[in-house]
């Protein structure tokens, strides 16, 4: 993914940085010559943090952690492998690139699995990532990276599947 920040000074959508750039919470629009355009949203960044990596956000201090079963909050996609102490850039709308689980079918609804930062097809009930769909198969066991159709997901652990 190569995606295009149309403002002068902006940290790259795919790199991670040690210093903020940006104020926590900026938001930006982007180009990608493959996926089109997306929103993307300023965090710092939480262990183990891959490319696609799914996470959870809070809004009061834009911390971010993996997503997780029971997990309630709005969700982001990590463009960097962007860990602890760090910032980076998460897509919150647009087609997104994310980390899924084995088997992981084309058009399918995505919901939080027991692996951290990962989603899966499988339906369990109260972990549905809303305003996320599958836009492909899992690539690859070796990468485990799905494309995503995502406006804004969010995590409610409601009961309904």
């Amino acid at each position: 993914m190569a995606y295009a920040i149309h403002r002068a000074g902006a940290q790259a959508i795919a790199d991670t940085s040690t210093t903020a750039k940006h104020a926590l919470g900026a938001r930006v629009v982007a180009t990608d010559p493959v996926y089109g355009e997306g929103e993307f949203i300023y965090l710092l960044g939480v262990a183990s943090t891959a490319v696609g990596s799914a996470v959870t956000y809070n809004a009061d201090d834009f911390t971010t952690a993996l997503l997780a079963a029971n997990a309630i909050g709005p969700v982001g996609f990590a463009m960097s492998a962007n860990v602890a102490d760090q910032y980076g850039w998460y897509q919150i709308s647009g087609k997104a690139v994310g980390k899924v689980l084995a088997g992981f079918a084309d058009n399918a609804n995505c919901y939080a699995t027991g692996t951290a930062g990962s989603i899966d097809d499988a339906v369990v009930a109260g972990d549905r990532v809303k305003n996320c769909k599958g836009a492909s198969a899992v690539d690859t066991p070796s990468t485990g990276l799905a494309e995503l159709e995502i406006h804004y997901p969010v995590m409610d652990d409601g009961l309904a599947a």
